[in-house]
């Protein structure tokens, strides 16, 4: 499996799906190759399993390994930052989905306003609205709970 990075990152999602997280690390960790789809499937296991701090620290890394974030790279982030209100760290977050084009993307736009809702950024959430090209039931969805929210 260590040679195949479809394999590598199947067994990845299987231990993240299992709740042996642990696992799903020692196999990223062995793997010599590594693709957008390996490092969202490991950042958004630890997401999921409460780890905040190795998601964004892995966050990191991958981009000091010269690997672009994608779409489901920055929601994974920033719903981290979202879920543990981590404004400081969410901000930098959205320079860099700025920087790499991704502001027009409806799920990341909804992700940021949910990011900064949480963060108790409203003033913030709404500017990333009144930006957005399309405003969907997703995005409407996201500013409404943050409304309710504050």
């Amino acid at each position: 499996f260590e040679s195949d990075v479809f394999v590598g990152t199947t067994l990845i999602d299987m231990y993240v799906k299992c709740g042996s997280i642990e696992y799903a690390c020692l196999v990223f960790n062995k793997m010599p190759k590594r693709d957008i789809v390996s490092w969202n499937t490991i950042i958004s296991g630890y997401a999921h399993h409460g780890n905040a701090g190795e998601a964004l620290r892995l966050f990191q890394q991958m981009q000091q390994e010269n690997v672009k974030p994608n779409e489901i790279t920055f929601i994974s982030a920033l719903k981290v930052c979202a879920n543990l209100a981590l404004l400081e760290q969410g901000m930098p977050i959205h320079a860099h989905v700025i920087k790499s084009g991704f502001e027009s993307d409806a799920f990341v736009g909804s992700a940021l306003i949910g990011m900064y809702a949480k963060c108790g950024s409203i003033r913030h959430a709404q500017k990333v609205f009144g930006k957005m090209s399309h405003q969907d039931v997703i995005s409407c969805t996201a500013m409404i709970a943050g409304y309710a929210q504050h």
